[in-house]
C-alpha cells in the first residue's frame, strides 16, 4: 500500500478530526497485506491508530484506519448502541462490533449500513439512512446527510481543506509520521 493512499484516504482520521477511514487497495497476496499492516500499525500505533484489513477477496483488500479512542466513544452514543444492538453487535466492546463488521463484510456482497457508525458518522443520519432506505437525503459528503445539514457541511469542508493540505504537505516530503496527530 502507498504511503499517497493512506494520506489521500485518511487525512482527517491522522489529523484525529475524524474516528475512521475506509478504502481498497490492491495486494499481491495476503502475506503481503499482512505485511504492510504490521509496517503501517508499527508506525501508527503509538499515534493511536490502528489499521486492518477488513475483507481480502481477489487481490483487493479494504482497509480500516482508525482511532480505537474515539470509535469506542462513537459506539457508546445511545443511537449507535441502541442501533448496533438491534443488528447483533456487542457494543460494550468496540472490537468485538469489529470482528461482527469484518464478518458481515466477507458474508454479504453489500456494505452492512451500520458501518457509517465505525466511520465516526452521525449516529442520526446512519440511522435515518437505513430507515429511509438511502433515499431523501438532505445533501450528501462523506455521507448522506438527513439531520443538521449546515453542520455537515462546514465537516466536509473541514475535511476537504485537512485532505488537501495533507498531500501538499506529503508531496513537500513530510512523512505519515510527521503528518499523524497523537491521540
Amino acid at each position: 500500500m502507498s504511503e499517497i493512499l493512506l494520506v489521500k484516504h485518511c487525512s482527517p482520521t491522522l489529523a484525529g478530526m475524524k474516528t475512521a477511514n475506509l478504502f481498497t487497495c490492491s495486494f499481491d497476496s495476503q502475506s503481503q497485506l499482512r505485511d504492510c499492516v504490521r509496517c503501517w500499525n508499527k508506525l501508527l500505533t503509538k499515534k493511536g491508530l490502528r489499521v486492518i484489513p477488513l475483507r481480502f477477496c481477489k487481490g483487493r483488500a479494504l482497509i480500516y484506519v482508525y482511532r480505537p479512542a474515539l470509535l469506542k466513544r462513537d459506539l457508546k452514543h445511545n443511537i449507535a448502541d441502541s442501533l448496533l444492538r438491534e443488528r447483533g453487535y456487542t457494543p460494550e466492546s468496540s472490537d468485538r462490533c469489529i470482528i461482527e463488521l469484518m464478518k458481515r463484510l466477507c458474508e454479504q456482497d453489500e456494505f452492512p449500513h451500520e458501518i457509517g457508525l465505525f466511520l465516526g458518522y452521525p449516529p442520526e443520519d446512519v440511522s435515518a439512512f437505513i430507515e429511509n432506505k438511502a433515499e431523501g437525503c438532505k445533501c450528501v459528503g462523506c455521507w448522506k446527510v438527513y439531520g443538521d445539514e449546515q453542520a455537515a457541511q462546514k465537516i466536509f469542508a473541514r475535511f476537504r481543506k485537512c485532505t488537501d493540505v495533507y498531500c501538499t504537505q506529503f508531496a513537500k516530503g513530510r512523512s505519515i509520521e510527521r503528518l499523524t496527530v497523537a491521540g
